[in-house]
């Protein structure tokens, strides 16, 4: 009866231990950053981000990144403004998902001080469109409850690929430039904390 009672107590803490390590993530949006470059007149790169961002993790692996659009930070209040109204058209298109599927199984047997290099499939949904993209991510687990997402290296967005090449030219014709970069790079770092 006791041999029954601690193979019953070891059966139980595993199935909490493999609970735990299959947690659901959620993202800080405290800790992370999306940012994408404009170039302009040829040479000319600035660095843009966004300031609201959530999403998550699941046990399974599936991720999901939503971009609140009107969140949009250039340093220039006109220039946001513009970019809400004539560029991403937040009135119809307020926000982006980016979603992708992670190897679930890697991520659940990391150990702390750990990383892991991953070329990922998913999709981006901007502005009434869908692609699908590929990205290049560096995942390292911080402590048992916090896990670190960047991209390796920029994923670069074609704005014909969303239907944004009007949007472009608008922001170029108000700003008086000869030109604006219809191939737009985007980094990220995202903090994850184990949902409770």
């Amino acid at each position: 009866m006791n041999y029954l009672r601690r193979v019953v107590s070891i059966l139980g803490l595993l199935l909490i231990s493999i609970a735990a390590n299959a947690a659901d993530w959620q993202l800080d949006n405290t800790q992370s950053k999306l940012s994408f470059i404009s170039i302009k007149k040829q040479n000319i790169a600035e660095v843009h981000t966004f300031g609201q961002l959530s999403g998550g993790l699941n046990a399974a692996g599936e991720f999901s990144l939503n971009i609140d659009l009107s969140s949009v930070d250039t340093n220039i209040d006109i220039r946001n403004d513009r970019m809400k109204e004539f560029l991403f058209e937040i009135a119809d298109f307020p926000a982006a998902n980016i979603k992708a599927k992670l190897d679930a199984d890697s991520i659940n047997a990391m150990t702390v001080g750990q990383q892991v290099s991953d070329s990922v499939t998913g999709t981006l949904a901007l502005h009434g469109q869908q692609q699908e993209l590929q990205f290049d991510v560096v995942i390292s687990k911080l402590a048992d409850d916090k896990l670190f997402v960047v991209s390796s290296k920029p994923v670069v967005l074609t704005v014909s690929d969303y239907q944004l090449v009007e949007g472009v030219e608008k922001l170029r014709e108000l700003a008086g430039l000869p030109s604006i970069s219809h191939a737009v790079p985007v980094s990220f770092y995202l903090s994850l904390d184990a949902a409770n």
